[in-house]
């Protein structure tokens, strides 16, 4: 044999298979079995990533606006597609998002305890995962509507995680106004699902919601300016006097009001209209007294506002889901 002499001693498989002939002792390699109950931490960890809150206020935007689209009831199987679709590509960006603010998230309290923080997931994981969501997402919409539906998707995922998350986020005070882009695709991504295309009525609930959220998020961003001033983000809280964002929660309160009664007279029954005016005044009241009380130097309570917003923008879209039922009877 090549590499042998008559001097080398042969070794046949018998003497391999008997760990005691050649006197060599079987190395014991440990195996790691996770226990029930850091399976399911960890399995919450990963659904952590996805931050389900918000995902779960998108489909409270898409799901109506599929339904006006449709001006009956949508296909169940197209709106089932759009609805996981439409989850699984949001969870997708919030995961690159909590890959690529990683190192400011371990900064601030409110979300120091999250997963990759804590080192609970590895980053690459995280990354992959995130890689995951999307290909089985954009396969759902590419294979179940249609090719504007699937763009948009794909689009909404690449502007808050490249544009929002690595840019905009970091460098800019306007960053909540411009980021509000993706937070407002949904809408376009459930009307396109539907009719393939895009009306007058799919922009004016576009500008709803593109216009809701810097009240939203400056009443949020106010909460926790120290977190975000230690972590470097400027948020206009940060960079601003309270006296400028509580005017520009005024104004763009009155924005939303104005876009969501831009839509009554497309066809909307006088349900919808009474609710987007009765539930608007509630959103600029709450507004101006944000604005009052800064303006005065009084101490504010910006979670009030915070939480009406999210009531406003869930009530009006439910008016919009029941107006198209009415339609469609």
């Amino acid at each position: 044999m090549i590499g042998q002499t008559a001097d080398t001693p042969q070794v046949n498989a018998a003497d391999l298979g008997s760990a005691g002939t050649l006197g060599i002792k079987p190395i014991a390699v440990p195996v790691t079995r996770l226990t029930k109950t850091e399976i399911r931490a960890r399995v919450r960890a990963y659904i952590t990533l996805t931050k389900p809150r918000i995902v779960e206020l998108l489909l409270v935007t898409t799901v109506p606006t599929m339904f006006l689209a449709a001006g009956r009831l949508p296909g169940l199987w197209l709106t089932l597609v759009v609805v996981v679709g439409g989850a699984l590509a949001a969870g997708a960006a919030n995961a690159f998002n909590c890959y690529i603010d990683r190192d400011i998230d371990q900064l601030m309290k409110r979300t120091s305890r999250r997963a990759l923080p804590t080192s609970t997931v590895e980053p690459r994981n995280a990354l992959f995962f995130g890689v995951v969501l999307t290909a089985v997402s954009l396969a759902l919409m590419g294979a179940f509507t249609n090719w504007l539906a699937t763009a948009l998707t794909a689009a909404a995922i690449a502007y808050y995680d490249l544009v929002y998350t690595m840019w905009l986020k970091r460098t800019t005070p306007q960053n909540t106004v411009w980021g509000g882009i993706c937070g407002a695709l949904p809408v376009l991504i459930g009307w396109a699902a539907v009719t393939g295309g895009l009306d007058v009525r799919a922009w004016l609930l576009f500008a709803v919601v593109f216009l809701w959220q810097p009240p939203h998020f400056y009443a949020l961003a106010i909460k926790f300016k120290d977190d975000y001033a230690r972590a470097g983000i400027p948020m206009l809280p940060v960079v601003a006097s309270t006296r400028r964002v509580g005017l520009e929660t005024v104004v763009y309160s009155w924005l939303t009001v104005a876009a969501s009664l831009a839509l009554w007279p497309f066809g909307m029954t006088p349900l919808y209209g009474v609710t987007a005016l009765g539930t608007g005044v509630a959103l600029i009241v709450e507004a101006h007294r944000l604005y009052g009380r800064a303006r005065r130097g009084e101490p504010i309570k910006p979670m009030r506002l915070f939480h009406w917003s999210t009531t406003y923008l869930t009530l009006v879209f439910v008016a919009v889901l029941v107006d198209a039922l009415i339609q469609a009877r």
